[in-house]
């Protein structure tokens, strides 16, 4: 299928590392030219370096999205230096606390993964809409995750965050289509990685007196398709829903959990 993405530019938050650069490569073999937005521009480097030698063309920009300043000032500068704006990919993100009670959740903690989560993505949508509009069109991507879809104990402050995505989401994408712009959310569970093996799985494993390994196990058992997803499966559901074939799509949750959403 011809998803018409070669020679159009993406912006991409958090795009130097995990999921983030697993959409970034993505999009690069689709033919993408990259507006890559993040605080530490040197680890943007290598996986930048691996999207020219697929023969496109980057521009990388330091950017805090948490500031709206600053995500404007980032993403005038990369539409600038690239020729204009098609698409924008929100991956950047954080997880806020886990195993803690909405009780025992600190204010400071709240506000930390909501800034992040929620006004970041409000934020870099701002700064992109009027670049979409100026080319008639446009598609928005936004990394979220079930937690936002069903909930979950012990990660109240994540999953307050991940719904007022959703939120974000559905009502930008009712005010934007008639410009020609879908805004969609896609929501990944557990990816295996080293966010999911380092915090979730360990936490897990300190908790229980498991190992690691069998936490990461009892997490596959609680999905349909008894696997945890991956970067990739993620970098393929944000492809899509900026392509072509996607363009009657807008407002929607894309579940990429191996089933746990529809559980």
């Amino acid at each position: 299928m011809e998803l018409g993405l070669r020679g159009r530019v993406a912006a991409i938050t958090g795009p130097a590392k995990g999921m983030g650069a697993a959409v970034t490569r993505a999009f690069a073999a689709e033919g993408c030219h990259l507006v890559l937005l993040g605080r530490d521009t040197a680890a943007i480097g290598p996986v930048a370096r691996e999207a020219e030698a697929a023969g496109v063309r980057t521009a990388i920009l330091a950017c805090d999205v948490t500031d709206g300043g600053a995500a404007r000032a980032a993403m005038d500068a990369g539409v600038a230096a690239l020729g204009g704006l098609d698409i924008l990919v929100n991956v950047a993100g954080g997880s806020g606390p886990i195993g803690k009670t909405g009780e025992t959740t600190t204010e400071a903690e709240f506000d930390e993964i909501i800034d992040l989560n929620v006004r970041g993505c409000f934020n870099t949508m701002r700064a992109a809409i009027p670049h979409l509009r100026a080319r008639g069109g446009g598609r928005v991507v936004n990394v979220g995750g079930t937690f936002g879809m069903r909930g979950r104990a012990g990660r109240m402050a994540y999953s307050a965050s991940k719904w007022g995505l959703r939120g974000i989401t559905k009502s930008f994408a009712l005010e934007l289509g008639a410009d020609g712009i879908t805004v969609n959310t896609v929501a990944p569970g557990m990816v295996d990685g080293p966010r999911f093996r380092e915090k979730v799985c360990r936490e897990m494993a300190q908790r229980l007196g498991i190992t690691e390994e069998e936490a990461a196990r009892r997490h596959a058992a609680d999905y349909a398709l008894r696997r945890v997803s991956t970067d990739a499966d993620v970098a393929n559901a944000c492809v899509f829903l900026a392509s072509d074939a996607a363009r009657q799509i807008t407002g929607a949750d894309l579940p990429v959990d191996g089933g746990w959403a529809a559980l």
